[in-house]
């Protein structure tokens, strides 16, 4: 496992390359290497590099190859007349703390590769001659971009084609720019993750939108801010998408325009949308296509989302689909649905338990100050939730005899929902209510308990509280009890 220094302003590619004091000068000195598993190259912070960098050998999963940077100062520069970094077929790579700019092909070019992680890296006014995406991944696998800067680049910020295995966490991008231009754009690929990132189309010299998924399939969008854009969500012809807890607002320009769009280019199903906050826009959440298709759209839910300040509807429904639009809150002055007659004739696109506010910037408000209770009580040690046994004591339905909750055999510390036996449910939103405060279980299993130190008893010690959930499935309540404990120390709450 071998260091290599370059640095252009006071190496030498006579040099061994090996030390600070004698590193290399050329990019292309580190390509004639045969680089190994767990090798380095680290670039001098302060150098700028005027040469495409070629990544031709691979590392292994436990010992990668990493791109990095030393010294102190600003970060290294790589600009090019073609791509910034490029490479076929290697993998196990870790590119980090590096610049890209003035490139004219992508700032980082990846096709055929298997387990990439880019972090840390800036990247700017890239594909100025070929109008090509930032960071591009073709036919690949695994691949992970973090903690990223993307701006004023000429294409896609993000351009991702058939890749299994795509995570784009904690990243920015700020004016993708060009006629087809997203700052994601994503074909083929599955297994997605987007979380975190912060996409700012507002300025982009561009007709298109912030994230367009085309034919996605196992795709997880969520906790993003999205600005912006013809569109925010384009999410077209999937298969068991979520798309969840995303601020998505400012996208104008079409009588089309839509914060989260779906039914186009192919048949979609099994699609969760939820907890987003949709705004400042036109359509809320577009569920349509091209006339004539004969393109199914199945499962649709859209539920527990907020929308305001639309000039249209916060749900259209134009063409068949199946679904449901259900616990919504809506801003007066903001149309709730816009569903097509013979949708609302065919009962396939259900609309229930939907509130109309006056501001939903209470509503918001009051959402953050319960989950900031809830995360600080969970870490006061006066507060301790353990499990017991987890068996459903009292059930008046043989068809749900069971455990509905139970542990994970692989965390102690994680809830799993389960019905019908071994058939796992929805975790999403499960709120168990006891005595003194509710136990809330979120998507991934984990739980956070509410404390309401009102409802205390006035005396030392500590008191514990046992859990219910009901169940009602459309024709039939049923009362399940589950022996999960929180215990409650008073004194270590009230002195």
């Amino acid at each position: 496992m071998t260091v290599y220094y370059v640095n252009s302003a006071t190496g030498s590619d006579r040099n061994g390359g090996t030390g600070q004091n004698s590193a290399f000068a050329t990019l292309s000195k580190v390509e004639s290497l045969k680089l190994k598993p767990g090798d380095s190259v680290l670039l001098a912070k302060g150098s700028v590099f005027n040469e495409q960098f070629d990544i031709k050998y691979s590392g292994s999963d436990s010992a990668p190859i990493k791109i990095g940077s030393y010294g102190t100062g600003a970060a290294p520069v790589i600009h090019s007349s073609g791509d910034g970094i490029h490479s076929l077929y290697a993998s196990n790579i870790v590119i980090e703390n590096l610049k890209i700019s003035n490139t004219g092909g992508a700032g980082i070019y990846g096709g055929s590769v298997t387990n990439w992680t880019v972090r840390d890296v800036e990247i700017a006014k890239t594909g100025l001659s070929e109008n090509a995406g930032a960071v591009t991944f073709r036919s690949s696998k695994n691949v992970t971009v973090e903690d990223s800067k993307i701006s004023g680049v000429k294409g896609d910020g993000f351009w991702i084609e058939k890749v299994a295995g795509i995570k784009l966490l904690n990243n920015t991008v700020t004016s993708a720019s060009g006629s087809t231009a997203d700052a994601v754009q994503m074909n083929d690929s599955s297994n997605i993750l987007i979380r975190g990132n912060h996409l700012d189309q507002t300025h982009a010299d561009s007709p298109k939108g912030v994230i367009a998924l085309v034919r996605p399939v196992n795709a997880v969008v969520e906790d993003n801010t999205l600005t912006g854009g013809g569109f925010g969500i384009s999410a077209q012809a999937g298969k068991n998408v979520a798309i969840r807890d995303n601020d998505i607002s400012g996208y104008h320009g079409y009588s089309w325009s839509f914060a989260v769009g779906l039914g186009d280019q192919g048949n979609t199903r099994d699609y969760d949308i939820s907890g987003n906050h949709i705004h400042d826009g036109a359509w809320g959440v577009a569920v349509s296509g091209p006339s004539g298709a004969s393109y199914t759209r199945t499962n649709i839910k859209v539920h527990d989302n907020v929308f305001d300040d639309l000039s249209q509807a916060a749900l259209k429904v134009d063409r068949p689909a199946s679904g449901s639009f259900t616990n919504n809150t809506i801003e007066t002055g903001t149309k709730a649905t816009a569903i097509s007659p013979s949708i609302v004739d065919a009962h396939t696109f259900t609309v229930s338990g939907n509130k109309t506010v006056a501001n939903v910037e209470t509503t918001l408000a009051a959402a953050d100050t319960k989950v900031a209770a809830a995360t600080e009580v969970s870490a006061d040690s006066a507060v301790v939730a353990v499990h017991d046994n987890l068996k459903i004591f009292t059930d008046n339905s043989e068809a749900h005899r069971g455990n509905l909750l139970d542990n994970d055999s692989s965390d102690n510390d994680t809830l799993v929902l389960r019905r019908f036996g071994d058939e796992t449910v929805g975790k999403h939103g499960l709120t168990l209510t006891g005595e003194y405060g509710d136990i809330h279980v979120d998507r991934e299993g984990n739980y956070a308990y509410t404390l309401d130190e009102t409802k205390l008893p006035d005396h030392s010690g500590h008191v514990s509280e046992l859990f219910s959930y009901g169940i009602n499935d459309g024709t039939s309540h049923h009362s399940d009890g589950d022996t999960l404990t929180v215990f409650i120390h008073l004194d270590g709450l009230l002195s």
